[in-house]
């Protein structure tokens, strides 16, 4: 591999910084924003509606891991391979793998890999991933947080090859308004804009916005009624996120309840998840605020869910909510109410 640095001005190769192979990088997460706009000094790309992956090459050594540290090796052996046909054998790369139902990234489909823990099961399975790669954070004994975005992509460009799975994240220059209405127009999830000049920062950041073109976010699940009629599983999931407690001078933090939801399951998943949700069952409400009724069972807080929305209620409850899938990548604790310009 010819020498990545001489392509860097200088006072870029004084902000690199000599680094042994890192054991872990917290990702980079962007702010949720309504404010639409365009600007010279910022990119703008796709956003992807799947799950976030660092995939870390340290010689022989790969692993993939998840936003909270969870290995996927396993899930996605092809990534695998393409990380070991690279001929850098040093890197730490950021990204999201996906898979496509009518040309649209599905995270209800990808979900399907994502609860395959077997290499050979993994490989026969039907559903083709792609790990679309967008930014560079350590190379050949250095880390690059420091270098300006546009500088990385560039570095990504120039040290990996990109076959399928493996795919460079292409972005558009300063016109963020209308690629952003290009992108609600093919059914997108939206346009992440990035600071063309910033760092790379190991924590949510507003030099990465996010530009949705619909509601929705993580929550936790921490209930479910009864099913009625022929339905099977359960009816509902109640779910919630965490908020700061103001009541009675607490200054700790309460799961908030934020509606149920009722829509957006298949039978299998029905079936399959209300034996899970049985082996973590208690006697008391999690949430501070939650209903009550004799058709409730509540759970312990362990899981997450992505949920799309119209939007949120005065009393803070979804309208038409509707069930996506589950995330691994995100502990319970973690999740909060997502508002435009936090």
């Amino acid at each position: 591999m010819s020498d990545w640095r001489e392509a860097l001005t200088q006072e870029e190769r004084d902000d690199l910084k000599k680094s042994g192979h890192p054991k872990w990088m917290s990702p980079m997460l962007a702010t949720l924003t309504d404010k639409r706009f365009s600007d010279p000094d910022w990119i703008y790309e796709r956003k992807l509606d799947g799950e976030r992956l660092l995939l870390f090459r340290d010689g022989g050594d790969v692993r993939l891991m998840t936003r909270n540290r969870k290995q996927a090796n396993d899930t996605y052996p092809e990534l695998v391979e393409a990380c070991l046909d690279q001929d850098c054998t040093d890197f730490v790369i950021d990204g999201e793998v996906v898979a496509f139902k009518d040309g649209v990234s599905s995270f209800s489909r990808l979900q399907q890999r994502m609860k395959i823990t077997r290499q050979k099961e993994a490989r026969s399975s039907d559903v083709a991933i792609h790990f679309y790669v967008f930014d560079l954070l350590h190379v050949d004994g250095h880390d690059l947080d420091a270098l300006p975005l546009r500088t990385r992509k560039q570095l990504l460009r120039r040290l990996f090859q990109f076959d399928k799975p493996l795919h460079f994240t292409p972005h558009r220059n300063e016109d963020g308004e209308a690629y952003f209405e290009e992108a609600c127009a093919k059914g997108w999830e939206g346009v992440i804009a990035k600071r063309a000049d910033s760092p790379y920062h190991h924590s949510r950041s507003r030099d990465w916005l996010k530009f949705k073109c619909e509601n929705g976010q993580e929550l936790v699940i921490a209930g479910f009624t009864e099913p009625k009629g022929e339905r099977k599983g359960f009816g509902a999931l109640l779910v919630g996120y965490y908020c700061q407690d103001k009541r009675d001078d607490g200054d700790g933090e309460r799961l908030c309840y934020a509606g149920k939801v009722g829509t957006g399951y298949d039978d299998e998943f029905l079936t399959e998840f209300r034996t899970r949700l049985d082996k973590h069952k208690v006697d008391e409400c999690p949430f501070a605020d939650g209903p009550s009724g004799k058709n409730i069972t509540w759970v312990q807080p362990r899981f997450v869910g992505e949920f799309g929305f119209t939007e949120w209620t005065d009393d803070g409850k979804l309208r038409h909510p509707r069930f996506l899938g589950l995330r691994r990548d995100k502990k319970p604790r973690e999740v909060t109410r997502e508002r435009p310009d936090d």
